[in-house]
């Protein structure tokens, strides 16, 4: 793999760190990696599929197939746009749950790493830091409460025009992070030398500036 600048932002679902993410990587002129897509899309090609996303042999060999691309906002999946479709909550609990296949995690990470051009690299992710780019310049470990993020992913689905319930939303992500956390293969954790920003009660302009900041001082940079 080509070194590259790499800012990688680990951190729980509705941390934030997607929009953070994306608003550094704008910032810098970075290219941008939103690895949980990758296994939204695994899920939701899987669904298409009629396959379990328990099915750990079944997936991997799916998402083999899978020919998928990021182009501006639009996310494509054998050159139909599915931006939408993956965004929803059905969605985000089977990427969760295939998330959790060691053969998939290991058949995705040369394309994660093939996000990594010239001038650089802002990934955001569960193991960005600790596993796909180990080397990365700059790690942040963004959080925030479990509900806090719930209320965030709650007015999210509302603004939306989405159905929405706090408590069925507060416990998904309860349920999420104990996943996370909990797998064999590349479990959510902070890298030793990560910044932990906790966001509860940091906005998002403020969550951006504050990686710039911290992306300026590292050294070698």
């Amino acid at each position: 793999m080509n070194h590259f600048p790499v800012i990688a932002i680990d951190g729980p679902s509705a941390s934030g760190k997607g929009t953070v993410a994306q608003l550094v990587a704008d910032k810098l002129g970075f290219h941008y990696l939103d690895s949980g897509a990758l296994y939204r899309i695994v899920a939701f090609a899987a669904r298409q599929n009629n396959i379990a996303w328990n099915d750990a042999l079944a997936v991997t060999a799916c998402a083999k197939t899978l020919k998928i691309e990021f182009i501006n906002e639009q996310v494509l999946l054998n050159n139909q746009d599915v931006s939408n479709e993956i965004r929803t909550e059905e969605i985000g609990k089977g990427a969760s749950q295939v998330a959790v296949h060691a053969p998939l995690r290991a058949a995705l990470v040369d394309m994660q790493h093939s996000f990594c051009k010239a001038p650089g690299l802002v990934a955001d992710g569960r193991d960005m830091g600790t596993v796909i780019f180990p080397e990365a310049e700059l790690k942040v470990f963004l959080t925030a409460s479990t509900e806090t993020r719930a209320l965030r992913r709650y007015k999210q689905l509302l603004g939306k025009n989405q159905p929405a319930n706090y408590e069925n939303i507060l416990q998904d992500l309860t349920e999420r992070d104990a996943r996370d956390k909990g797998r064999a293969s590349a479990p959510l954790l902070m890298a030793d030398d990560a910044i932990l920003l906790e966001t509860d009660h940091v906005g998002i302009s403020d969550a951006v500036d504050y990686i710039l900041q911290k992306y300026q001082i590292v050294p070698n940079t």
